[in-house]
Order: C-alpha cells, then sequence, then structure tokens
C-alpha cells in the first residue's frame, strides 16, 4: 500500500478520548465529591495527572491528544455540571455483560428550563493546549444524549411542554459552547453518539416504540439537532462523530450493524469523520459504508478497549483491506472501537495494557498505510 499519511485530523491512528484514570485520580474523585478533597487541590491533582496521560500518548506515537476526560466523572457528566436545569435519574436502558446480566446506570434528566452557566469544555481546552505539542482534541456527548435514555420521562413537562422546544435550546447551547471553543483556539471536536447507535438494535427499537415514540422519527430528529449544531461552523473545524453503543466496564447497551440508518446516518450527518465500532460481531459488516458521503473519512474501531489481548496485526490489516472494499484506503483510519475509561472506576485493563494497545494503533497503521 501506498504511503498516504494524514497532516490533519482525524490521523491515520487515532484513538477516541477517554483514558484508563490513575488510582490516585480515581480516589480523588470519590473524595472530592464526599467533600474531604478541597477544589484546588482536586485540581492540582487532575492538572498533574493529565499532563502524564499526554506524555503517554505522544510516546506512543499519536497525534491527537486528549487529557483523558480526567476531569469528568462519566463521558456527559460536565455537561449537568455546567448546565442550569440539568441532573441525573436512572436510565430507562440498562447495560449487560456478556452472561447477560443488567446494569442500571445514572443519565441526563432535564428538570428546568435549560441554560448554559459557564463553559463546558473550554477549561478542558485551554489547559490540554497549553501541555501538548500535538493536536489537542476535545470530545463532548452528542445532544441527542440529554435526552434519550429517558425520553420523555426525562423532561420536565413545565419547563418544556414542547420537546422541539428543548432542541432548540439545547442547539442554541452547543453552537455556544462550540463558538467558544474555536475562539481559544480548538480546531477539532469529536462527539460521542450513542443514541442513534442503540437505533440500530431492533430490541431498543421496539422498547423506544414500547414508550410510544416512533424510532425513525426520533433518529431524524437528533441528526436534525445535530446538523443544527454544525451548520456554518468556522471553517477549518475538523468534526468526527464516534457511533459508541456503550461502553461501562466492558459491558455495552446495544448491538446491530449500522444498516437500520445508514443511508440517513451516513448520508445525512455533516461531520468530517465517522468513528466506527467495529471490534466485535455485534457491529455488523463494513457494508453500510458505502452510504458514506465521498469526502468523508472512516474511523475503523477495530482494536477492543474492553479486554486486554492483542489484536494480531494481520487480522488487523485484513479488516482494512475488507472494509476498502467500500470506502477507498485514502479514506479510512483505525482506531480503538470506544474509550479505555468512560467514567471513573475500575477496567478489565492495566496501564500496561493501555499503552500497548495504543502502540498497536500507531503501528498498524504505519504499516498499513506504506
Amino acid at each position: 500500500m501506498t504511503n498516504n499519511e494524514r497532516s490533519a485530523p482525524p490521523f491515520r491512528a487515532e484513538h477516541i478520548g477517554s483514558l484508563l484514570r490513575p488510582p490516585e485520580l480515581i480516589r480523588a474523585h470519590h473524595d472530592f465529591a464526599a467533600g474531604k478533597l478541597s477544589p484546588e487541590d482536586f485540581r492540582s491533582l487532575q492538572d498533574n495527572c493529565i499532563r502524564e496521560v499526554v506524555k503517554l500518548q505522544e510516546d506512543a506515537g499519536l497525534k491527537s491528544i486528549t487529557d483523558g476526560e480526567f476531569r469528568r466523572g462519566s463521558y456527559f457528566s460536565h455537561f449537568i455540571e455546567a448546565l442550569e436545569g440539568m441532573e441525573a435519574k436512572p436510565a430507562l436502558f440498562s447495560f449487560r455483560d456478556a452472561t447477560g446480566k443488567e446494569f442500571e446506570f445514572g443519565a441526563p434528566h432535564v428538570a428546568g428550563k435549560l441554560q448554559r452557566k459557564r463553559g463546558i469544555s473550554t477549561g478542558e481546552f485551554e489547559f490540554l493546549r497549553g501541555v501538548t505539542r500535538q493536536t489537542p482534541k476535545i470530545t463532548m456527548p452528542s445532544p441527542s444524549t440529554m435526552h434519550f435514555y429517558r425520553g420523555r420521562m426525562g423532561v420536565a413537562a413545565a419547563a418544556y411542554p414542547d420537546e422541539d422546544a428543548l432542541f432548540e435550546d439545547l442547539v442554541q447551547i452547543y453552537r455556544e459552547e462550540l463558538a467558544e471553543l474555536v475562539k481559544i483556539g480548538a480546531q477539532y471536536i469529536q462527539f460521542v453518539e450513542v443514541p442513534l447507535a442503540m437505533l440500530c438494535d431492533p430490541n431498543i427499537r421496539k422498547a423506544v416504540q414500547g414508550r410510544g415514540e416512533d424510532p425513525d422519527r426520533l433518529g431524524r430528529k437528533y441528526i436534525e439537532m445535530l446538523n443544527a449544531v454544525l451548520r456554518n461552523r468556522p471553517a477549518g473545524l475538523i468534526v468526527g462523530l464516534h457511533l459508541c453503543r456503550g461502553n461501562y466496564k466492558a459491558r455495552w447497551l446495544a448491538e446491530g450493524g449500522y444498516g437500520a440508518i445508514a443511508d440517513q446516518l451516513f448520508g445525512g450527518v455533516d461531520v468530517d469523520a465517522f468513528f466506527l465500532e467495529y471490534d466485535t460481531p455485534r457491529a455488523g459488516d463494513f457494508a453500510p459504508l458505502r452510504s458514506l458521503n465521498s469526502s468523508t473519512i472512516a474511523v475503523l474501531g477495530l482494536i477492543s478497549s474492553k479486554t486486554p489481548e492483542m489484536e494480531p496485526m494481520d487480522l488487523l490489516k485484513r479488516r482494512v483491506a475488507e472494509a476498502s472494499q467500500f470506502v477507498p484506503m485514502e479514506r479510512l483510519a483505525i482506531s480503538p472501537q470506544c474509550g479505555f475509561a468512560t467514567s471513573v472506576g475500575s477496567k478489565p485493563m492495566t496501564r500496561d495494557d493501555q499503552i500497548r494497545k495504543l502502540e498497536l494503533i500507531v503501528n498498524a497503521a504505519r504499516e498499513i498505510w506504506t
């Protein structure tokens, strides 16, 4: 294969965003929540841990760098903290593991009129920009995250008797956040989109119908909302969308290929790249990728962030070759299927396992595109 290194993101070797938090940071999150640690001491520890994880990524050879989402309790917790009117309540869905056991989780709940109290990810970006020599990437949950897990039950009728008004407010909040991020120098944003990936699962679609909603209409609304956020975005801002079936301590929320919504999703969402889970048969085959727009990049999540087992290099090369039947090689890249730690807590992987996985991604990209 010809050498085809990318000079701008997404790069051939990517990662999704979250990384394993060191034990002292996990303890600090719990101590801070319990009132045993001051905000100043908590932030100082976060700063030090972020410096270390930035070096870890750079040493592995990555060119897009995140802060590991180390300041967050979960991938969407910073939105709950920064938005007036938002809180957490139990989701209407459950994670499950390989044995079929189910696990509940907390989800965004709209308790009042939404208002952006402060920057949501701006502080994260400002610090990250100052500690990396490479391209800083900011990750954030998609707008649909603020609605899907609880549906209409998750929206106080007194605040939003009409859900369209909620969606309009969410669009405005996201547009304000993006504008501020760009103003301070952000050039690479990645949304984490779980609801649209879940709507590919027949069982999830039935559950949505059971709560009185049309899954196709809901998917269209979420796509419209995301496109409204991104409309007329500044030139030079690169936007990726990570389609995720849920990842909590190696558990998942949904399964099923992308075919159910491929045309409206891959052909209809105005992003520069899709970050796609493809580490297990739950993700289906590569055929839906033929629906991608001709300029969109597909970042193939071929390396599992759920298990420490290393994927064979030959398998990765073979899988990329299979995908190239539907998307040209110059529009492909590779990554883990998800982040390594989407929330605070222990994971079935060590720091050394994580480093080996990141190095595998970089080495595989080098071999595949050379």
